[in-house]
């Protein structure tokens, strides 16, 4: 079993990522896109991988029979369990379920930060029901901000690191060896040989809530303008890729 330390920023923000800590805007909007994605499947049975402290999984068990929470980090779970009891600790690419279980399978930027991302993608699928859907997010790599810091000679430093993923692979692997990034080409091969179509693929903007909370008019007009791009070719510069793939 895990150390049930708590978990701070500077300890684990390299290797998994930060989970949504409170619930603002940016969280609500990518609540709609998975339940307008999942559609009536969500009020079946919604697995997510990497549920983090359970924000999202706390809203999806208010309407779901059944919702699963999964996390490799044993102190979240126990932070989790307050909001919803169906909890496991394992990893993504080594799921405890059996074939064809779940209606929806949620990975909430999460995919980048895993040992094995195929396996994880194949593991995913596995667990869906027939024509059951995984709803995938995760970083573009076109974007102009590695947002999961970098490693520079050996010392890692957290924060939003600009034009890292436009270096080449050899250079940017160096500096964010910790973190994936994905051109569109890149998730096409996460699941190649396996049985799914791809429903819907989109690259999605952030939520600017930081932005909103410093300075709330100037933030809202930045939001209206990036939301507004994700309608143009300049949604190759968004934050995430937002792929629905559906189990054949």
């Amino acid at each position: 079993m895990a150390d049930e330390t708590p978990i701070t920023i500077s300890e684990k923000a390299a290797e998994r990522g930060e989970p949504s800590y409170v619930w603002r805007a940016g969280q609500q909007r990518r609540l709609d896109m998975i339940r307008k994605w999942g559609g009536e499947r969500m009020d079946g049975c919604v697995l997510e991988t990497g549920c983090g402290l359970g924000e999202y999984l706390a809203r999806i068990g208010k309407t779901a029979s059944l919702a699963v929470g999964l996390d490799v980090e044993h102190p979240r779970l126990v932070q989790a369990k307050e909001k919803n009891p169906n909890l496991v600790c394992a990893e993504t690419e080594h799921l405890p379920f059996a074939d064809s279980v779940f209606d929806v399978v949620l990975s909430n930027e999460v995919i980048e930060h895993v040992e094995d991302d195929q396996m994880a993608a194949a593991e995913s699928v596995r667990v869906l029901k027939s024509s059951g859907r995984f709803l995938l997010f995760c970083p573009n790599r076109g974007y102009p901000f590695e947002t999961h810091g970098i490693y520079v000679n050996g010392e890692y430093r957290f924060g939003n690191i600009p034009l890292v993923n436009y270096l080449p692979d050899i250079l940017r692997n160096r500096l964010a060896p910790h973190v994936r990034a994905y051109t569109k080409k890149g998730l096409w091969k996460l699941f190649d040989d396996i049985p799914v179509a791809f429903i819907y693929r989109a690259v999605i903007y952030g939520g600017y809530d930081n932005l909103i909370q410093r300075w709330r008019g100037l933030g809202r007009a930045i939001r209206s303008v990036m939301h507004f791009l994700e309608k143009t070719p300049l949604r190759i510069l968004g934050l995430s890729h937002f792929w629905v793939i559906e189990k054949k």
